[in-house]
């Protein structure tokens, strides 16, 4: 891990400036700061903003960027716009990594970084991602998957640097909650982001809220059902005062891209 820490080192030097799709995650946080590091003053960080984008994750990106001193840009991306994602094909992602990455693109050039890049690691390469197609077809570059590094590596090297991600849970954008052929709406994004804001302030960590048109299927970690099960009144009145009329809690948990599952990935094409 240390040999792969360094091997990233190395390689943001040989790239010379670096812009970086910054979500805030574990990733893309842990690759900043490195960066930072080795790179002061040849960084940009920029941040793709939508409704999508859940407003805390927001106050979290321009905190990090003060703190480290970093320049940070806000870019408003237009991906409801585009009817294929609006449509909630399963190839969505590539649709909204385009349209982020047609913006992102021309500032990173604007601005005479050498690269733009993002935080993919190397358990990406095993899931299912059409978003890696539209970084491919913009030359994005992914140096944390260069040198190899693992989700797991990664939040082990973010303790190290004191990272408030380094155990952060998984995120991702809140459309993942909305199943696949149901259409996308910025009130249904809206919804999900008022349900999970319900589930953070009971103390829940690891949570996603499935919004199946009218029903809220709630996922949370494995440590945290029987809680859930002890307070299932609070939480239907909860999800019902967001929207939903129906509350559903899964029983087998929280568990990543669980929309996935019911595709039949070899026949999927973007």
């Amino acid at each position: 891990m240390t040999e792969k820490a360094a091997q990233l080192e190395q390689l943001l030097k040989d790239y010379g400036s670096i812009a970086i799709a910054f979500s805030g995650g574990v990733d893309s946080t842990y690759l900043a700061a490195v960066a930072q590091r080795v790179l002061p003053g040849k960084v940009l960080l920029l941040n793709a903003r939508s409704p999508s984008f859940p407003a805390e994750e927001a106050e979290f990106v321009a905190e990090f960027a003060k703190t480290w001193d970093l320049p940070l840009r806000v870019v408003e991306t237009q991906e409801l716009a585009i009817k294929q994602y609006g449509e909630n094909l399963p190839s969505r992602c590539f649709f909204c990594r385009t349209e982020m990455y047609s913006q992102l693109k021309p500032i990173a050039e604007e601005t005479g970084m050498a690269v733009l890049a993002d935080g993919a690691n190397m358990d990406d390469r095993s899931d299912f991602r059409p978003g890696a197609k539209a970084a491919k077809k913009w030359g994005i570059r992914h140096p944390l998957q260069d040198v190899e590094l693992t989700k797991d590596e990664i939040r082990a090297l973010s303790r190290e640097l004191n990272l408030p991600t380094w155990d952060k849970p998984a995120f991702a954008c809140l459309a993942s909650r909305i199943p696949y052929g149901e259409k996308i709406t910025k009130s249904k994004l809206d919804r999900v982001e008022r349900a999970e804001i319900a589930l953070r302030a009971r103390g829940f960590r690891v949570y996603r809220v499935r919004s199946h048109e009218d029903l809220a299927r709630i996922e949370l970690g494995q440590d945290e059902l029987g809680r859930a099960f002890g307070m299932r009144e609070e939480l239907v009145t909860a999800m019902r005062d967001v929207g939903y009329a129906y509350v559903t809690l899964d029983l087998q948990g929280y568990r990543s891209g669980s929309m996935n599952e019911v595709l039949d990935l070899p026949k999927v094409e973007v």
